[in-house]
């Protein structure tokens, strides 16, 4: 292959915005905002189709959720279809703190849920918005070291795991790939940073 035809990447930095298909204005800033918390901070028309509104709401992190209105399209909760290619649901980031309230915010206006589901490195409950589409509300169990990614944790906690052949990442993975992290990463005056135990010494 010559060089005027040699493949190279195209690097993705993170997610930019993920837009969906919504139904009237009021349910989209309802749900999003009214359910989920989610500040309503742009707004304007959709400018590929003069009929439809374009809202964005701010999901937490600065980047973005948008959503496409049409005053003619109503609520449908039947379940958008999982085929192959489609989405099978959005997966939103909560703290251990708000994740435990969740059943019962959702149960005070009737919405069905999973429950907690234990995932191993997190917990997850899931639902369906107005619309139909699956909703995952996640909590990570752990917290990266100082300058880590929650990326980084999970590659090496996957390492452990296969290492031990173990069937799914646990929380002792984690752990273990924190301390493996922290070693690797942060600096110490000590020679020997292994496991000790101070305690009972005369």
């Amino acid at each position: 292959m010559d060089k005027a035809n040699e493949l190279k990447l195209i690097q993705t930095q993170g997610v930019h915005h993920i837009t969906i298909i919504g139904a009237d204005r009021q349910t989209s800033i309802d749900f999003w905002e009214g359910v989920l918390g989610m500040p309503f901070v742009f707004d304007q028309p959709n400018l590929d189709n003069p009929n439809e509104g374009h809202l964005y709401f701010d999901p937490g992190d600065g980047r973005l959720i948008t959503i496409f209105t049409n005053e003619e399209r109503k609520p449908d909760a039947t379940a958008v279809p999982e085929d192959t290619g489609s989405l099978h649901h959005l997966a939103l980031n909560v703290s251990q703190a708000t994740f435990w309230q969740i059943p019962e915010r959702l149960d005070a206006r009737g919405v069905k849920h999973s429950g907690p589901v234990d995932r191993g490195f997190m917990d997850s409950i899931y639902f369906r918005d107005p619309l139909g589409l699956r909703i995952e509300l996640a909590s990570y169990r752990f917290e990266p070291p100082e300058g880590c990614r929650h990326a980084d944790v999970m590659i090496e906690a996957h390492r452990i795991r296969v290492a031990r052949g173990d069937h799914h990442i646990d929380k002792e993975h984690l752990a273990d790939a924190i301390e493996k992290l922290v070693q690797r990463d942060q600096q110490s005056l000590s020679s020997d940073r292994s496991a000790r135990n101070p305690y009972g010494r005369n």
